[in-house]
């Protein structure tokens, strides 16, 4: 094996803008969202203060950010995947109407035809076909679009990680993660703090008491309901390139049918894996990744070819820049603005 594919193997330290203690808080915090900073702190060896201010800085730059957004599960709503074609001369134009559409979560903006590639929320089929694919179709400077059906998510950005943590460290963060499941239905009063979860997952029950002018501990039982139904994905999300893995390139390929969870399972050893979907149209199984250089991108292709047997690929993209991140606006550098233009509740 030669030293390039055997250093995309064994994915050796990236470059980062980052210190090894931000990562480390940046990599537990990718597997509990919410910990406290006492809990954290134990597991770390640092104070909790300590903690608390890093975060804070991280925060503050936009390099790292919690965020609380639907699952996107194929079964229970429509997940698509949508590639769009700018006027000559509109691309800013179409991103930025795009932007503001809030069940467009994703927004990736390519180096070649199709210029722009969405992720997109919908609650049925009907909604997405009648609604939603026609308001893309017509934003301002957008000429044509393509759209894929998500048939299974196997792997999301969500369970994405840094690798920054030792295996005890990851157990521990793993079992602080863990959280009392709800089987009822949702009250609608909780549904009130989904858009206060997704402008910030570490949002404590007192802060979203004060702004929804409830009392704590009716928020308390309400944000245990809300977490312990599954309805949401919290994720701590890090800006691209400060993290040490600025170029981000997307396969369409095709794999032989039957074979698509056994792929999939191939792919879960490579942590730059960002995204594996099977989908419809002419190509069915989508993948995206995190590298440290253009130079990677080739580099990756012979691992897909070797791990899975029969693979075709068909297209690949380098992306120039993501403008949005599941509802969370990003500045060109990919940090966060603080802004977010969240997906509506999607519940029948």
């Amino acid at each position: 094996m030669d030293s390039a594919r055997q250093r995309f193997l064994s994915w050796g330290a990236p470059v980062v803008e980052l210190s090894e203690d931000d990562l480390a808080l940046l990599h537990a915090l990718q597997i509990a969202p919410r910990v406290a900073w006492l809990d954290a702190a134990d597991i770390l060896g640092a104070h909790p203060a300590t903690l608390a201010r890093r975060w804070e800085r991280l925060h503050s730059a936009g390099l790292a950010w919690v965020t609380a957004h639907l699952k996107g599960d194929p079964s229970e709503m429509v997940l698509a995947f949508v590639d769009v074609e700018c006027v000559p001369g509109r691309r800013e134009e179409a991103v930025a109407a795009l932007a503001v559409i809030p069940v467009v979560q994703t927004i990736d903006v390519a180096t070649s035809q199709p210029e722009i590639a969405l992720t997109v929320f919908a609650r049925n089929l009907s909604e997405c076909a009648e609604s939603i694919l026609p308001r893309l179709a017509t934003a301002p400077g957008v000429s044509r679009i393509q759209t894929e059906l998500c048939t299974r998510l196997h792997s999301g950005g969500h369970s994405w990680r840094l690798a920054a943590l030792d295996r005890e460290q990851i157990a521990a963060f793993s079992a602080l993660a863990r959280s009392e499941p709800f089987s009822g239905r949702l009250p609608p009063a909780c549904f009130d703090l989904l858009p206060l979860l997704a402008r910030n997952g570490r949002a404590s029950a007192a802060d979203m008491a004060r702004e929804l002018g409830r009392s704590p501990a009716t928020v308390h039982r309400q944000l245990a309901r809300v977490i312990g139904s599954g309805l949401l994905s919290f994720r701590c999300e890090v800006a691209q390139g400060p993290a040490g893995y600025p170029v981000a390139c997307k396969w369409l390929t095709k794999v032989p049918p039957g074979q698509h969870v056994q792929a999939a399972a191939a792919l879960s050893g490579l942590r730059n894996v960002r995204l594996v979907a099977s989908t419809t149209g002419q190509t069915n199984f989508t993948i995206m990744m995190w590298l440290r250089t253009v130079a990677d991108v080739m580099t990756a292709e012979l691992a897909l070819q070797e791990r899975i047997p029969g693979i075709e690929l068909v297209q690949s993209t380098v992306m120039l820049s993501s403008v949005k991140r599941v509802g969370c606006m990003l500045r060109p550098d990919g940090t966060a603005t603080g802004d977010v233009v969240a997906s509506p509740i999607l519940i029948e």
